[in-house]
């Protein structure tokens, strides 16, 4: 029998339900880390897969000039050499970035990523700057008619194209990465969430990421604004990008990522000064670095797991 008693025992439940965070009913956030190749400049392959384990990574991200000469040492090997180089050392090319050939001339290298087992690509838009209002939604909702072919090439490989939120682009401002999460509705397009060129919107970050969800988002950078990307500053100094170096509070977009069950890749990274040189001299001490950040970003999301 349903008793007054049980009556006023529902309305508590319900009114401790309607007080606790959105994330609590939801699943822990698992990261899944991919290393950046180049975070070790114009290192070599046969150096930098082994790091990939050691820096606790389920995959690589292949980079080209001229931030770093991974994708160039592939060419230059063969793409067999590298598949055994690959399996040798237990690592999955998961994303090629490509910001040189930008997203109107990545099919050339789609049958590459996915003969070699990758799944990704990272780059740039094409379109007007730093837009926002009428005009963010209409550079957005023009670039997304652009990409529609090379969205449907990529999903034929099984590959999502994620673009960056980059300054200076047709995807930086608030409006314009909210824009596009309300046009885009091709599965194999997504952004490639860019803490650091968000620096002038920080309190904006966890929403953006609520605003985009977990289809929008296959790929999250951690890093944050630093002088040291522009200029030739201390190695203290420089390091400052990199989660756990820096200033930033991870855990408002940690939390975030929880709410919307993110489940694409994440990328701890740094730009150095000049470009194409390894953020540490040798790879065991760029892969400690990677360790301490990816230590800190553990840490802050063990309490927003709990």
């Amino acid at each position: 029998m349903f008793t007054r008693r049980h009556f006023i025992q529902s309305l508590a439940a319900g009114a401790l339900a309607g007080a606790l965070p959105a994330t609590a009913a939801k699943p822990q956030l698992k990261l899944k880390y991919i290393l950046a190749s180049a975070l070790y400049g114009d290192i070599g392959l046969e150096s930098i897969l082994p790091e990939v384990k050691a820096a606790g990574c389920g995959g690589l991200d292949v980079w080209c000039k001229p931030h770093g000469t991974q994708r160039e040492q592939v060419a230059a090997m063969g793409e067999e050499a590298f598949d055994g180089l690959l399996r040798k050392h237990g690592v999955k090319p998961v994303c090629f970035t490509q910001y040189p050939l930008g997203p109107f001339e990545l099919q050339k290298e789609m049958p590459v990523l996915k003969k070699l087992g990758g799944s990704l690509f990272v780059t740039g838009a094409k379109g007007p700057k730093s837009v926002s209002g009428a005009e963010a939604r209409a550079g957005v909702s023009a670039f997304l008619e652009q990409m529609k072919p090379h969205a449907d090439a990529a999903a034929e490989h099984g590959i999502t194209i994620a673009i960056e939120n980059h300054s200076a682009s047709l995807l930086h401002t608030p409006d314009s990465i909210r824009c596009w999460a309300e046009l885009n509705k091709h599965p194999a397009l997504g952004v490639a969430f860019a803490p650091h060129h968000l620096f002038d919107f920080i309190d904006e970050m966890p929403a953006l990421i609520r605003d985009l969800g977990a289809a929008n988002l296959p790929f999250v950078y951690f890093q944050e604004h630093g002088i040291g990307s522009k200029q030739k500053v201390e190695k203290s100094i420089e390091l400052q990008q990199m989660p756990g170096f820096g200033t930033l509070d991870y855990r408002p977009i940690l939390s975030a990522l929880r709410e919307i069950e993110f489940r694409g890749w994440t990328e701890i990274f740094m730009h150095p000064t000049p470009r194409g040189v390894p953020i540490l001299p040798t790879a065991a001490e760029v892969t400690a670095a990677v360790n301490k950040s990816r230590t800190h970003i553990e840490a802050l999301l063990a309490g927003v797991n709990a």
